[in-house]
């Protein structure tokens, strides 16, 4: 994680973004210290990079790198003003021992892949490149099954989509492509499907440990479809890191193992 230090909306990047809109850093910050906490509270341990400034959607380290075992792939940005992030993250992440891959083809990190446990999922339509597929195959040996994004409002694929253990993801339909939804139908038979309602409070932007799910706290009908399955479903308020289009899983780089 990295804390909101410098955070602003200074330049528009994706629908949610509004320079215009004012933002409260401080806020902000106390929203990611309770986000922080709330995983300590769960007992996983939480590591910080030192936010640079100049980079206020740094806070969003999700992004930064897609990590699997002691091998990462660094981000490779689509927009420029994003990256100067990239290599702060792949220095952080060789000075502790990783495996880093200097990515050629554009992929955003945990944005747009996601681990299942047995294959990695990779969203793209909107930031991550059709041609990284066959790097992130290539980098971790495993299987990669793309996913098209068609709404720009989910232009992350951690928007639309979140992995809660290595059975079951749950999703916003209308986000992705109808050959992509007969995908993950197919996949997923026993998928939970959430409403738009949710899916705008950025509800999918979630992470899970198996059991507990640290989710927006405003995504109210999710966490009751999340309680009905056996999931513990853990609200936290992120709503200032929403006026970037981010939340719970863009604050989050997970480090698989």
């Amino acid at each position: 994680m990295c804390p909101p230090t410098h955070f602003a909306v200074t330049y528009a990047i994706n629908p949610w973004m509004d320079p215009g809109q004012p933002v409260d850093r401080d806020l902000a910050v106390a929203q990611w210290t309770t986000l922080r906490e709330a995983y300590t509270g769960l007992g996983h341990r939480v590591d910080v990079i030192d936010p640079v400034p100049g980079l206020p959607d740094m806070v969003f380290t999700a992004n930064g790198a897609f990590v699997l075992g002691r091998r990462a792939l660094g981000a490779r940005f689509r927009e420029e003003v994003r990256t100067p992030e990239a290599p702060v993250h792949r220095e952080w992440l060789t000075s502790r021992g990783f495996d880093v891959h200097v990515p050629q083809a554009i992929n955003e990190g945990e944005g747009d892949l996601a681990w299942t446990g047995k294959h990695i999922l990779v969203g793209t339509g909107f930031r991550s490149s059709p041609e990284a597929l066959a790097e992130i195959a290539s980098v971790f040996g495993v299987p990669v099954i793309a996913l098209d994004l068609v709404d720009p409002r989910f232009y992350h694929l951690d928007t639309a989509l979140t992995v809660l253990d290595e059975h079951t993801i749950a999703y916003f339909p209308p986000a992705f492509s109808a050959a992509s939804c007969r995908q993950l139908d197919a996949l997923y038979p026993d998928a939970i499907v959430v409403g738009e309602e949710d899916a705008m409070h950025l509800g999918l932007n979630a992470t899970s440990d198996g059991q507990n799910v640290v989710m927006a706290a405003q995504a109210k009908k999710m966490a009751d479809q999340l309680a009905e399955r056996g999931f513990i479903p853990v609200p936290v308020d992120v709503s200032e890191l929403l006026k970037a289009g981010g939340g719970v899983k863009c604050a989050t780089l997970e480090l698989h193992t």
